[in-house]
């Protein structure tokens, strides 16, 4: 089959920093579905990666945590798919990925296609659903509309609300819960965006954030998603919500002083999607249950897709300009690749 990979990590202006190559095409056995791969998105995680992950000497690293596809075959214990079925997923960090003809993916992280999107538009999905949907119920507990009659004084501030989770996020928030919904924008290109998504209140994060919260006249902060620089908002986070309040975040923050939110009894959450394939939790399948439902939304026409741009086939060379973009922090909206 063919498949882009890289044998050592490498600048992404190398010649050998990603290579078209032929491997084996795997078997499905157990919960594994051999996938045959349509259409993929590229993400942050790719090329951080590829920058820090050199396989084992002689072997190649197969990026991609993206994919839409149709199964081709199923292991012996598969229960929720067989063959001929369209699915979608971002798979797991410690497999081969979805750059290559056919992927093996555990059942329980694939979800059915939204039947109304194309393949290239299905595949801009997955990574970010996945985690703005942990970050929104697992975590933040926001409360969902139809488990209770809202309250109606929860305000969420989604921080880099412009981004491929944080546009998944507003568009969840305030189809599935009653809470108000402050984003995060600074660019004229970026508040228009993330107001087209359903964002109740914008707010400009490189001025400061208190004062133009307090000036909405909506309450007290609840909630806080923080998803691109909390070492530069921590202490603004402290500030702003509310007593007993929560905050999760999605990026790597070199140092935070954590005994800073003890005063109020804040509790703090990490997100990151991977950790259910990784470990096998328990409660694996529901990747699978939410992958079912952002599905529903999007063929309700409730959400949209976030395609920014389409690079053409899958391979070597549309990959690399697709990684010099992302490291470029230039990119609006994902980035598909279709086909080989």
């Amino acid at each position: 089959m063919k498949a882009v990979g890289y044998k050592k990590s490498l600048p992404i202006s190398d010649v050998s920093s990603l290579i078209d190559i032929e491997l084996p095409t795997p078997i499905a056995k157990g919960h594994d579905l051999l996938i045959q791969v349509k259409a993929v998105s590229v993400n942050p995680v790719d090329f951080k990666v590829r920058q820090n992950m050199s396989p084992q000497t002689g072997e190649y690293k197969i990026l991609g945590w993206d994919a839409v596809g149709e199964v081709i075959a199923a292991g012996s214990d598969v229960s929720l798919f067989q063959p001929g079925d369209l699915v979608y997923y971002a798979g797991d960090l410690m497999r081969d990925g979805s750059n290559a003809e056919y992927q093996l993916v555990d059942e329980r992280i694939v979800g059915k296609k939204p039947k109304s999107l194309t393949d290239a538009q299905a595949a801009s999905l997955p990574l970010t659903s996945i985690t703005a949907y942990e970050l929104l119920f697992d975590h933040l507990k926001v409360q969902r509309t139809e488990e209770s009659q809202p309250s109606g004084n929860e305000v969420l501030l989604v921080m880099g609300a412009a981004g491929g989770v944080g546009s998944i996020l507003i568009q969840l928030a305030k189809a599935l819960t009653g809470s108000t919904v402050i984003a995060s924008a600074s660019r004229a290109s970026s508040i228009e965006w993330v107001k087209s998504l359903g964002a109740d209140h914008v707010i400009d994060h490189n001025k400061p954030i208190a004062e133009q919260i307090s000036q909405l006249k909506i309450g007290e902060v609840t909630h806080i998603a923080g998803l691109t620089h909390t070492d530069s908002y921590f202490n603004d986070y402290i500030e702003l919500i509310k007593p007993k309040g929560t905050i999760a975040i999605i990026d790597d923050p070199q140092s935070l002083d954590i005994s800073k939110i003890k005063v109020k009894s804040i509790a703090f959450h990490w997100e990151f999607m991977f950790t259910r394939s990784m470990f096998k939790t328990i409660d694996m399948i529901e990747q699978h249950k939410l992958l079912n439902h952002v599905s529903e939304l999007i063929d309700q026409g409730r959400i949209i897709n976030t395609v920014g741009k389409h690079f053409g086939k899958i391979n070597a060379a549309n990959l690399k300009s697709a990684h010099e973009l992302l490291e470029s922090g230039k990119s609006i909206g994902k980035i598909v690749l279709e086909e080989f």
